[in-house]
């Protein structure tokens, strides 16, 4: 397997405590030093992992020791401390969105590519049992050509439980940006690329009410769409429905379903790493479910940074930048024709990710 890939955390946020369990746990990777801009915090998240150095975001950045930066700073920051350790001659790995705007995506792209360095980013959900199962029925031919399918995520909003959510209602937050990538991220593994879009949106609410926390009661501004809704028309001419909202109560539709000429596919949470794919095909009375046949087995947030260190050179990462950047593009693309009221081509485009195969990493 050789050494593992030593991995330097920026940003100590919520998120990094299920990235430091996947870190822990897996060989093919080293937690070897955290920053934040708050010290005491950085300090607070690793004290389960004694020995891990806190250091500031330069020192993390100039450390021979630090192979790949981890970047869980807040999707405005994605782009600048992308570019820090991309100058600095490492490979990066984004929490979702790679960047707060596709323009600045690219600039990390261009960066990496003129470095010589590598790109990855969330979500590696995807890389999970659940998506990958969906994916081997499709590639199988389980329910014939894909012709359509729903992807629907509906909350009230996430400042009924996180303490500091005012990043969710600024540019790079909102439904789409949020959420969005764990659903287009998985409908462009299903379906491929997306070429074209169509879209609607909304934004009830001027202001929402923090509900948890020391500041419970406090209002926050919001300036970005909370209900976002589309067609995404895939390059292989499959039509996707989406829906992401911060405007509803509930919802009892799947997570996502993908619709062939022969049957359809119910296929789990995207967020989540497993769940159960159901099939039902022509003339059948029920739905069936499949076992699980594809994909990493007990995932956890970081597995893609693990997919990372075992691709070869050259090659690019199942949880790749590049897909990254189309998906972002295809989140841009909707919310431009949403205000537009026209159909707007997506300009990016991607390959599939490599399917994977059942393992455990």
């Amino acid at each position: 397997m050789g050494q593992p890939l030593n991995v330097g955390v920026v940003g100590t946020g919520a998120i990094s405590a299920q990235y430091f369990r996947t870190i822990d746990r897996l060989p093919q990777l080293r937690l070897a030093a955290v920053a934040d801009l708050d010290p005491a915090r950085a300090a607070e998240a690793v004290a389960p992992y004694p020995g891990t150095p806190v250091r500031s975001v330069a020192e993390l950045m100039a450390d021979p020791g630090v192979d790949v930066v981890l970047n869980l700073t807040v999707p405005a920051a994605h782009a600048e401390v992308a570019l820090l350790a991309i100058a600095a001659g490492k490979d990066v790995y984004c929490e979702k969105p790679l960047a707060a705007t596709s323009a600045d995506a690219a600039r990390v792209l261009r960066a990496a590519e003129e470095a010589g360095v590598r790109v990855g980013c969330a979500p590696d959900t995807v890389l999970g049992t659940g998506t990958q199962t969906a994916r081997k029925a499709v590639d199988d031919g389980l329910i014939g050509r894909p012709v359509a399918a729903t992807a629907t995520m509906v909350t009230p909003g996430h400042e009924r439980w996180h303490p500091n959510p005012d990043f969710y209602y600024v540019p790079g937050g909102g439904p789409l940006l949020d959420m969005g990538p764990y659903y287009i991220t998985s409908l462009v593994t299903l379906l491929g690329p997306v070429a074209t879009v169509v879209g609607a949106a909304s934004r009830p609410r001027a202001k929402r009410t923090i509900g948890s926390g020391p500041r419970r009661g406090e209002e926050i501004p919001v300036s970005v769409d909370t209900h976002v809704t589309g067609v995404l028309v895939h390059a292989s001419g499959a039509l996707s429905t989406l829906v992401m909202s911060f405007d509803a109560a509930a919802t009892r539709a799947p997570h996502i379903e993908v619709h062939g000429e022969r049957g359809s596919l119910v296929v789990p949470n995207p967020n989540h790493f497993d769940g159960l794919v159901q099939v039902a095909g022509v003339g059948d009375e029920d739905w069936r479910d499949l076992p699980e046949s594809a994909g990493y087995v007990d995932g956890g947030r970081g597995i893609g940074l693990a997919d990372l260190a075992v691709t070869p050179a050259g090659e690019e990462p199942r949880a790749g930048g590049t897909l990254a950047y189309h998906v972002l593009d295809v989140m841009e693309s909707l919310l431009a024709s949403a205000h537009s009221g026209a159909a707007v081509p997506v300009a990016s485009t991607c390959e599939r990710p490599a399917p994977v195969a059942l393992r455990t990493l």
